[in-house]
């Protein structure tokens, strides 16, 4: 269980996470505290209900679909997968930007030597344990050193607290973005779906489940609180950072040169960690549970490799792409969770008769609502972003 939950965590917080929390704390300062707080929010009323219903029923996002109405499952897939893949190539690169700072490395061969390192998860004749253990070790190497540069950079926590109620600015397309790269496409999913091949599943395991998607919502909220709380501490000095690595620039004013090295080990894990759980969940979107394990690793490799190849000859550059990942990522959301609202709301037969928290899914309601709302808002935005 712990193993899905920091798969969930690690997830959320990858390259995609360092980067839009970091480009948008120098667009709005203090003023993000608010978009943080309403991503946070959201989060919690949409993991707390995917993972429950998940969990209770035993069955993936695009099993329970397909079993509300045929095909269904596999058109969330579908959407699913690609938005694995547009997440997959800004992961690749943010591990070699990582590797870059951490060891002057050429990113390209950065991105190469992660994916190779991902691919070795994933032929492991233990891949599960690999997988859980991975996740594990890089997801707390992360915490301890983003607690440090939120340390020393020294923020304006009084501004921060006072903007989190009453925000001098609020950006719609902002918060969609942060709410698309933390709790979007196959990020939803990533821990449910690995707690369901650990074996956690049915009515009798509600409770584990319910306490181990707290507190993976608890390790997200944490981070990109201290990633903030980084990059603000530095903003307000009145530093101009970077507009093509804002994160690592920000860690470099804060502490100079080892900074720079410790971003260089976040970056890296991040983009390590994530690239192993959006290759494994995309899969698992795509293939069933009486999958043969070899043949879900050899399909995860592929992935990988397509990735790889789809980063080294695309064109855009790694933060334009992790943006765009993101805000995409948050127009799959509602698709996913009408599924997950609808079984918690009208299909108690496939929850094994289970009756569903009223408050949970009014929340989930509340959320549901949202999310659509901030996605038709935005939709405009995305595909000029893109083009």
């Amino acid at each position: 269980m712990y193993g899905a939950m920091m798969l969930m965590a690690t997830s959320a917080i990858g390259p995609g996470f360092l980067t839009t929390t970091s480009v948008f704390t120098v667009q709005l300062g203090a003023s993000l505290a608010f978009a943080i707080l309403v991503s946070i929010l959201v989060d919690i009323a949409i993991q707390l209900n995917v993972w429950r219903v998940l969990g209770v029923s035993g069955m993936r996002a695009n099993e329970l679909g397909n079993a509300v109405v045929p095909y269904l499952g596999w058109v969330l897939g579908a959407l699913v997968f690609l938005g694995g893949l547009a997440f997959n190539m800004g992961n690749i690169a943010g591990s070699g930007l990582g590797l870059n700072a951490m060891l002057g490395i050429d990113p390209i061969i950065g991105g190469a030597i992660s994916a190779g390192i991902a691919i070795f998860v994933f032929l492991s004749r233990r891949a599960g344990v690999a997988l859980d253990r991975i996740v594990v070790v890089l997801g707390a190497i992360m915490i301890l050193l983003m607690l440090y540069a939120a340390i020393v950079s020294a923020p304006p926590v009084g501004e921060a607290l006072k903007n989190t109620v009453m925000p001098e600015e609020v950006n719609g397309w902002v918060i969609t973005t942060l709410i698309g790269g933390t709790v979007g496409g196959y990020i939803t999913f990533a821990g449910a779906h690995r707690m369901i091949d650990s074996g956690y599943t049915g009515p009798e395991s509600a409770k584990e489940i319910t306490k181990t998607s707290i507190l993976g919502i608890v390790i997200t909220g944490i981070m990109r609180i201290l990633l903030f709380l980084a990059v603000l501490g530095v903003v307000a000095t009145g530093v101009t950072l970077s507009e093509d690595n804002t994160a690592a620039d920000a860690f470099y004013q804060a502490a100079g040169e080892i900074g720079l090295r410790f971003f260089g080990i976040v970056l890296f894990s991040a983009g390590l960690t994530s690239v192993v759980g959006a290759s494994y969940t995309s899969v698992t979107f795509v293939t069933g549970q009486n999958t043969s394990q070899r043949t879900r690793s050899w399909l995860t490799v592929a992935f990988v490799v397509v990735c790889t190849i789809g980063y080294l000859t695309l064109g855009k550059g790694p933060q334009e792409l992790l943006i765009f990942a993101g805000a995409f990522n948050g127009l799959i959301l509602p698709i996913g969770f009408t599924i997950v609202g609808w079984v918690a709301w009208r299909r108690r037969d496939l929850m094994h008769g289970a009756a569903y928290p009223k408050g949970l899914l009014l929340l989930g309601g509340i959320a549901w609502l949202f999310t659509i709302y901030l996605g038709v808002y935005t939709f405009s935005d995305i595909m000029q972003l893109w083009a």
